[in-house]
């Protein structure tokens, strides 16, 4: 709906963020989305909790839904008799598309917040809608 009616608090977002860049500089400006990022790995964390892998990866999946995300996720190479601790997460949609194609590396910052809320995992990405795929994705597994 968004691309039909225009999205104003993304492009307001985006011209807010220019503004900033220019306003404080490189280094500042990164420092600033950092911090946004940890702030909001905290609360993923606190709220996705200790318990399987799985779990966590659905309420992680919930909490994307919530903020406007089409999530899923599904297990890889599951075996009856193990619980997996290989999953492919998707985002059909990405919520914040008018700021992550100004501003690509809230894309990497993205990532590193996922890793950071599921700190005994990898978090590799798979897909990227920036790069012209139709979701983004995201393989998390298990350090062993």
């Amino acid at each position: 709906m968004s691309d039909r009616f225009g999205d104003a608090s993304g492009n307001f977002a985006v011209s807010l963020l220019d503004t900033l860049a220019e306003t404080v500089g490189h280094d500042q400006f990164k420092s600033i989305l950092e911090k946004q990022w940890q702030r909001k790995a905290k609360e993923y964390r606190d709220r996705v909790g200790n318990g399987s892998l799985r779990e966590r990866v659905a309420n992680l999946v919930e909490l994307r839904k919530a903020e406007g995300f089409m999530a899923e996720y599904h297990a890889v190479d599951v075996n009856d008799s193990f619980e997996s601790d290989r999953f492919i997460l998707m985002e059909h949609n990405c919520a914040i598309s008018n700021v992550a194609e100004s501003f690509p590396s809230i894309c990497g910052h993205e990532l590193e917040m996922f890793a950071a809320v599921l700190p005994d995992c990898t978090v590799e990405r798979t897909h990227w809608i920036i790069d012209g795929e139709h979701r983004c994705g995201y393989l998390v597994q298990i350090r062993h």
